[in-house]
């Protein structure tokens, strides 16, 4: 068996997996991030953490009422709230089916909210599921190295679609803005369960890992049974010439970044309470109230002075008008408060002047 039998036989189908595994990581990292600013902005914000705190366990709770649906294991009971999601099967099965059920709870969260905005960019986006295979690699294709550079081409093409729509988006459009809140909310609810009524300091990124340590360690023959499916659909894919075991797992790497960035726009909707916060009480609603007001004075601005690229300006002048309305206020409570400790010095100096004479 030579090197290239070696690449196309046990090494080109680990290229789409080794892919997928690190997207799914940075998502870990971004929801470690995104616990550290949930538990900056609890005391003032119960109610937004709940609710956070909600979304979470309605993932979870979704995602283990399918595992339960698709093995056939059936629904007796569903108990969701702010602090407890719980699904109780009909039937108490052993073996696979209970892996797989664990691993729809323990995993799905990562991906199967996701898969709603999938569906919606495939109205929105033209080309969602399509994978490019330059011509430059025909021969290549399944080889370890091919199939690594068709993944990243194309996890570029749908990365550069999906900005270029969110920087376009029309906030003006129900199924733009829609989609938004549903992108916010996904950020917001991928496994925010740490935080109930009682802070676990346990429940973190080490957390994370170690409950899909345990779904491996439990039954290991399940994960190699795993990946001989993968290996086996790579073979058909080879056989048939045909790119379904490449597309499979495109999917899988949309779907992690759909998920990346809505972990990072909740990330800064989080920053972006926290510098609120430290400005004064009645100036506090300034920053909100800043962001409608200024993309409705834009887009009205540019319905008049015709430009290609209005929404985009449009979006990102708010934005930049947003924060420095937030610099601006910061500022002026600095220096209010540099004011106020220099009038208090110069008082103290007069009275200490008084009390020598």
């Amino acid at each position: 068996m030579d090197g290239s039998t070696i690449d196309i036989m046990l090494l080109a189908p680990l290229a789409a997996i080794l892919s997928v595994l690190l997207f799914w990581f940075i998502q870990l990292v971004f929801i470690q991030g995104q616990k550290y600013l949930l538990e900056k902005i609890r005391k003032k914000h119960e109610s937004f953490c709940r609710f956070t705190n909600f979304l979470g366990i309605l993932f979870q709770t979704i995602c283990q009422a399918l595992g339960y649906t698709i093995t056939k294991s059936g629904i007796s009971e569903v108990q969701i709230s702010v602090n407890y999601g719980k699904v109780a099967p009909k039937k108490q099965k052993k073996g696979i089916f209970e892996w797989i059920s664990n691993a729809f709870l323990f995993i799905g969260p990562f991906f199967i909210p996701a898969f709603l905005l999938l569906i919606c960019l495939y109205f929105l986006i033209e080309n969602v599921f399509n994978t490019i295979i330059p011509t430059t690699l025909l021969e290549l294709k399944y080889t370890f190295s091919g199939q690594l550079t068709i993944f990243s081409i194309n996890v570029y093409e749908f990365t550069a679609d999906f900005f270029n729509f969110l920087f376009n988006i029309e906030l003006f459009n129900p199924f733009h803005l829609g989609f938004l809140f549903l992108l916010i909310f996904l950020g917001l609810g991928i496994r925010p369960s740490y935080l109930g009524e009682k802070k676990i300091d346990k429940i973190d990124f080490k957390y994370e890992l170690k409950n899909i340590w345990q779904l491996i360690i439990y039954k290991p023959m399940y994960l190699v049974l795993l990946f001989l499916i993968c290996y086996s659909f790579f073979y058909i894919s080879l056989l048939l010439d045909q790119v379904f075991y490449t597309s499979l797992f495109l999917i899988l790497a949309r779907l992690s970044i759909i998920s990346i960035v809505a972990l990072f726009i909740s990330n800064i909707i989080q920053l972006f309470i926290i510098a609120v916060d430290n400005i004064e009480n009645r100036k506090k609603i300034i920053p909100y109230l800043t962001i409608p007001f200024a993309y409705i004075s834009l887009r009205i601005l540019f319905f008049y002075i015709k430009t290609p690229m209005d929404k985009s300006i449009s979006l990102l002048m708010m934005i930049f008008i947003t924060i420095l309305i937030v610099y601006i206020l910061l500022k002026y409570k600095g220096d209010k408060f540099k004011t106020k400790r220099k009038i208090k010095r110069l008082k103290d100096k007069r009275i200490g002047e008084k009390q020598n004479e």
